[in-house]
């Protein structure tokens, strides 16, 4: 219901622009979610022109409405691999207004296989901080809609990234144990134009690493002579950043504790901001005098833009929060 509006219209003409670049030889499913979940086929069907005709029917007869299930979905998703020689992609469209984060977080984590996800956040208010990570945890990327004209743009160039991939199952032997902690340890595919970024910190590089994955379903090595490199300032924190990241994906581990220490003494260390740690900026200039007391009244505010109230809540906006002029806190400092 909260894709009442601009969402659903951007939701459906990015899934016709995935339709249209389908080609033989591919595998495709649609699975919708609102309060319950339902799909197209039983199973991924292959691309056809009767498949195609059933599939566009079904995406222009979708609606907003019920709540955002979206367990069901990703169990729908990622119950099935991929046959032999094919990487399954797995594209998730959502406004992403959710709050049940950690049990899909290990649902990702639990049902991911050898499947890669993919998602894309639609509207004005979507749960970036989900979409990001569940795209991390299913080592893939996030893209973000937020305006129905940008739809053909961003949905071709994610397209163009996912139907060329160049290397997965990633792996690189630095040639050295000695103090070398390199982030991130799970490494993502790699698409065509895009670059491999790594952060090492070490008492002493090694003079050269070897890098390995499956490339064209063959095994592929390469060696990488270390040398020629400058310095530069922010590679200890971006260093850190990637740390941190990596450690946040352990939420719900048995050993997150441990991990949630690290976090802490890498984010001080380094000056960051993470979900433990904050930059505090003290007002010395108050210009209220402390003997008054602050007056503050809540004020009713406006759903994001482009929601529909009986959309999201079923029933006629109220007249209070109607007649709200502004949506902000009043008082007196």
């Amino acid at each position: 219901g909260s894709m009442g509006g601009q969402s659903i219209v951007q939701a459906k003409a990015a899934l016709q622009l995935a339709l249209d670049r389908l080609k033989p030889g591919d595998a495709f499913n649609i699975i919708q979610f609102n309060s319950y979940t339902s799909r197209l086929f039983r199973q991924a069907e292959a691309v056809n022109a009767t498949t195609m005709k059933q599939a566009r029917r079904y995406v222009r007869s979708l609606t907003a409405n019920g709540g955002t299930e979206m367990a069901g979905a990703l169990q729908a998703a990622l119950s099935v691999q991929a046959e032999t020689g094919h990487l399954r992609q797995v594209i998730f469209l959502t406004d992403g207004s959710i709050g049940n984060e950690q049990a899909l977080f290990d649902i990702i984590q639990q049902q991911l296989g050898h499947s890669r996800l993919f998602t894309i956040g639609i509207g004005s208010a979507p749960n970036s901080h989900f979409m990001q990570r569940a795209a991390s945890f299913g080592r893939g990327t996030h893209t973000y809609i937020g305006k129905l004209d940008e739809v053909q743009t961003r949905m071709q160039a994610l397209f163009e990234k996912i139907e060329k991939p160049l290397l997965k199952d990633i792996a690189i032997d630095w040639q050295q144990t000695d103090r070398l902690e390199a982030w991130p340890q799970n490494i993502n595919d790699l698409y065509h134009g895009e670059p491999l970024l790594l952060t090492a910190k070490a008492g002493q590089l090694p003079t050269q690493l070897e890098i390995s994955g499956r490339l064209a379903n063959r095994n592929w090595t390469s060696t990488m002579q270390l040398q020629g490199g400058q310095q530069g300032n922010g590679i200890a924190t971006l260093w850190a950043r990637n740390k941190i990241a990596a450690l946040m994906q352990r939420q719900g581990d048995a050993e997150f504790e441990l991990a949630k220490q690290t976090i802490i003494n890498t984010a001080i260390k380094h000056h960051l901001v993470s979900q433990y740690t904050s930059l505090v900026a003290v007002d010395v200039t108050p210009v209220r005098p402390v003997e008054e007391t602050l007056d503050k009244t809540a004020v009713p505010t406006h759903l994001p833009d482009g929601w529909e109230y009986n959309k999201v809540f079923g029933q006629t906006f109220p007249a209070t929060a109607t007649d709200a002029r502004y949506n902000f806190m009043i008082g007196m400092f």
